[in-house]
């Protein structure tokens, strides 16, 4: 994501979407339900459904779900996501939520009395109440940047990196309630001329938007799986860049986060070593059920093409958003850039809510706004008739 464009990496032929729907969505051609709400929970694709009933069918026989079966699928979950975001696989650590991230972020960074943490007002819960509660134990302040117009002000918050003391930003790529995109780039380079960790919550955005993390440097990035990677809930991931192990502790600290610990021939002879990659932020057991149709979901996600996906979620957006325009109705994500939410606010969003919901068009309203949420089974009809629903 540069700037103010769009640059998909490497793209590819586009989705067939009525295809996609027909192998792994059939629900969607079967009533007069119209689903823009990845913003809120991406459906789980048939593959995926299929994996995790799988896995539960097994489970109920235990001794035939083996140590491969269990860390196997952690394993590909990890390749999967190292390949979405052009990060080194030792740099991922799978986690049950975006807050497992930002809450490593906020107790583990080396912060403390003195020091200042710079985070936008209209955050997502999330990203905000990880940092007041780390500030008041760890002493540490807090920092809210004020909205301009109601969204995201990224000078402001630029300009907030000159105060005395910053340490570290804290910002959503993308608004949970407005889509309005941050430049990550511009923030990545104004956070290493001043020795500044950045960190990133990456839920409304990843794979609506290209990543690579080998190229804009972040310090730790969090991910729920359950939005927009239609992944089960309770699966995500932290990514970590490697050159901060050794300043971000692991917190809380998980039995199988040292070295060796896959031994389990010798679980006592105890030694507080890290493991020499990401592994020593995950907190086991992980739902190894949830991570089989994670790494289903992620796989379908790859052989359509990241770069192809992201487009087309993109596409079906600036049409909602172009669409909603010309009928007069203010647009709070920007058409020029955005992720896959195209919020709009009309005159009274309960009203509108309510109308949409009777033409079964399954959306969120937040923060006064009507929030809709494409993804790669948008269908141009989906599209005309939420318009019109409009």
């Amino acid at each position: 994501m540069s700037g103010n464009t769009f640059t998909p990496r490497n793209p590819v032929s586009p989705l067939d979407p009525d295809r996609l729907r027909r192998e792994q969505f059939a629900w969607m051609n079967a009533g007069d339900t119209i689903y823009m709400n990845a913003a809120s929970t991406g459906p789980s694709p048939q593959c995926s459904v299929d994996a995790q009933i799988d896995f539960v069918r097994r489970r109920a026989m235990p001794q035939t779900v083996g140590f491969d079966d269990q860390f196997g699928i952690l394993d590909k979950c990890r390749t999967l996501i190292s390949g979405m975001t052009n990060a080194d696989v030792s740099e991922i650590a799978l986690a049950i939520n975006t807050g497992a991230g930002i809450n490593l972020a906020a107790w583990g960074l080396p912060l403390g009395v003195g020091d200042e943490v710079v985070v936008s007002d209209g955050e997502f819960p999330a990203n905000m109440y990880p940092w007041l509660a780390a500030a008041q134990s760890r002493g540490f302040t807090v920092h809210v940047v004020p909205l301009r117009n109601g969204v995201l002000d990224e000078d402001a918050l630029v300009a907030a990196l000159h105060r005395p003391g910053v340490r570290a930003l804290s910002v959503s790529w993308a608004g949970f309630a407005s889509g309005i995109v941050a430049d990550l780039d511009r923030l990545s380079a104004e956070c290493r001329k001043r020795d500044v960790f950045l960190v990133v919550d990456a839920i409304q955005a990843l794979p609506a938007l290209p990543l690579d993390l080998a190229r804009t440097r972040i310090d730790v990035l969090a991910c729920g799986g359950q939005k927009w990677l239609l992944s089960p809930w309770g699966t995500g991931f932290t990514y970590v860049r490697r050159d901060i192990f050794r300043m971000l502790t692991p917190q809380p600290v998980s039995w199988m986060g040292v070295r060796d610990s896959d031994d389990f021939r010798r679980l006592v002879d105890y030694d507080l070593t890290w493991r020499d990659n990401a592994r020593r932020y995950e907190q086991v057991t992980l739902a190894y059920q949830d991570f089989a149709g994670m790494a289903a979901s992620l796989e379908l996600l790859r052989d359509l093409g990241i770069a192809n996906v992201a487009t087309h979620i993109h596409q079906s957006a600036q049409q909602l958003l172009q669409g909603a325009r010309e009928k007069d109705i203010e647009t709070v994500s920007r058409i020029e850039r955005h992720a896959g939410i195209a919020s709009v606010r009309p005159a009274d969003a309960a009203v509108t809510g309510a109308r949409l919901e009777r033409a079964g068009i399954i959306h969120s309203v937040r923060e006064g706004t009507i929030r809709l949420a494409p993804h790669c089974y948008t269908t141009a009809d989906d599209i005309a008739r939420t318009l019109d629903a409009l």
